[in-house]
């Protein structure tokens, strides 16, 4: 029952009982009023209410909410912190899924959504420098004019910042060409579990003098300092862009389509995958838009110069000819299926009340075997399952549907999980390909990493963290 557990804890306020303001010792809160406005520290459990989840559903209440303005302030808070050993759990706009912004051990909640400021675009350089409250989406138009963008595009981009998409990794559908949030970062200020300000990485993209900080902070989901400037790296926005669809009459068929399309010479610069369960989900709601006969669909994105197109195109659409393929066509405007894929998880809540989401990963070489298998553990288990994702990165988002109410369902689902995950580690797959571990994929990790590699990540945790105030308890089982 520990998956059911987890990911389906309630929001009542009632029954969670926010503690009040004055469970913080008269000393420690006289010390934050003096370092924060009023406007920028909240105390009353209302105001607090709103920073206890993310987007996983799992409810914790902080006992303050901080919204520092500058790298400063967050030193000033962190040093409190940690003299006080008070719990501290950085967060954007809560749009994870897996838990980690979620103040799961109390303390205090750093808001960073107010340090919002684009400091610098500087595209002779290819490159910009932001504070991590910055929206993706606002970044994204800031640069368009100079001709660049930033490659980490996740579904949540107009309400995701840059620096949780930094924290957790995040990538997005165009990560299969363009790579994921770790690739494009040079450097950063972040404040330390002390309190110290370090500075990592450097304005070239190429350096080497030092261990490579830079980017063993990005994806450690705030528990080992909080990011407070980043010099991100920029790409040059292709010329011309150029879609196909191709529809399949089972998932077998279209999964072998994927490895043959990553086999050739040209990375589509996007590559998604949905299956009938999916599919059916877009018919439902918009009757028409898809044939009936086909069973599973990808969505393909290519870019470059015309020329470039033209070429990788064809040679998709060659790659696509597998037994099994109904008809893979140009698509001149992909922007409805596109609006489609990106409504889907809200749409599963048309299915069920409750999603198990996970979002594992295997090498697309192994993706057939995935796909078969999660449709037998789903048939076994009697559990509603859909799945979908970036396929050219093996990164497939499984859902089970279920009723949290349902104690038979909970613990068929559990079961089901669980083989899940065995499944994809047998295929030398990840349990996350790009929502982190945060709460929800905690208890797992020791069947992915061994004992000896975890005990040297919590040494470097205790290193930036002696006293283990950032973010306490994620990702280590």
């Amino acid at each position: 029952m520990l998956i059911g557990t987890l990911h389906f804890i309630q929001f009542d306020f009632a029954e969670s009982s926010l503690p009040s303001p004055n469970m913080l010792s008269p000393e420690f809160l006289s010390a934050l009023q003096s370092l924060l406005p009023a406007d920028r520290l909240f105390t009353d459990p209302v105001d607090c209410y709103a920073y206890a989840y993310d987007n996983s559903r799992n409810f914790r209440p902080p006992l303050a909410v901080v919204f520092p303005l500058t790298t400063e302030e967050v030193q000033a808070i962190v040093k409190l912190c940690h003299e006080h050993h008070m719990p501290l759990v950085p967060r954007g706009r809560g749009t994870g899924t897996a838990g980690g912004s979620v103040p799961e051990a109390g303390g205090i909640a750093l808001s960073l959504e107010r340090m919002n400021r684009i400091i610098k675009l500087d595209p002779d350089n290819r490159m910009a420098i932001i504070e991590p409250g910055v929206l993706n989406q606002d970044l994204q138009e800031a640069l368009k004019p100079t001709g660049f963008f930033w490659p980490p595009d996740p579904s949540s981009a107009p309400y995701c910042t840059v620096g949780g998409n930094l924290a957790t990794c995040a990538a997005g559908p165009h990560a299969v060409k363009y790579g994921v949030a770790r690739d494009h970062i040079l450097g950063m200020k972040a404040v330390t579990g002390t309190g110290e300000l370090i500075r990592t990485g450097c304005y070239t993209t190429k350096g080497v003098v030092g261990y490579d900080l830079t980017r063993l902070i990005v994806g450690s989901e705030g528990t080992l300092a909080v990011i407070t400037e980043a010099t991100l790296k920029l790409t040059p926005l292709p010329r011309a862009t150029g879609g196909i669809t191709a529809q399949y009459r089972d998932t077998t068929s279209c999964a072998h389509a994927i490895a043959a399309i990553m086999a050739q010479p040209f990375i589509p610069s996007a590559l998604e995958f949905l299956d009938n369960n999916a599919l059916n989900l877009i018919r439902n709601r918009h009757p028409g838009m898809l044939p009936e006969d086909m069973r599973a669909l990808l969505m393909i994105e290519v870019d470059g110069s015309n020329s470039e197109v033209i070429e990788a195109t064809e040679a998709v659409l060659k790659a696509c000819q597998v037994d099994g393929l109904i008809e893979a066509k140009i698509a001149n405007d992909t922007r409805a299926l596109w609006a489609a894929r990106k409504a889907l998880s809200p749409l599963l809540r048309d299915v069920a009340p409750k999603k198990i989401n996970e979002d594992v990963a295997v090498p697309v070489s192994r993706l057939p075997e995935l796909l078969g298998g999660i449709e037998q553990l789903a048939a076994h288990h009697r559990i509603a399952n859909v799945n979908f994702g970036h396929a050219g990165n093996g990164n497939i988002h499984v859902n089970l549907l279920v009723n949290p109410d349902d104690p038979e369902e909970m613990q068929r689902a559990s079961s089901c999980l669980d083989a899940v995950f065995s499944l994809v580690l047998s295929l030398d797959g990840t349990l996350s390909g790009e929502h982190g571990v945060g709460m929800a994929k905690r208890p797992f990790v020791p069947r992915e990493i061994d004992a000896t590699t975890i005990a040297l990540m919590k040494s470097v945790k205790h290193a930036f963290d002696p006293n283990n105030i950032l973010n306490p308890g994620k990702l280590f089982p």
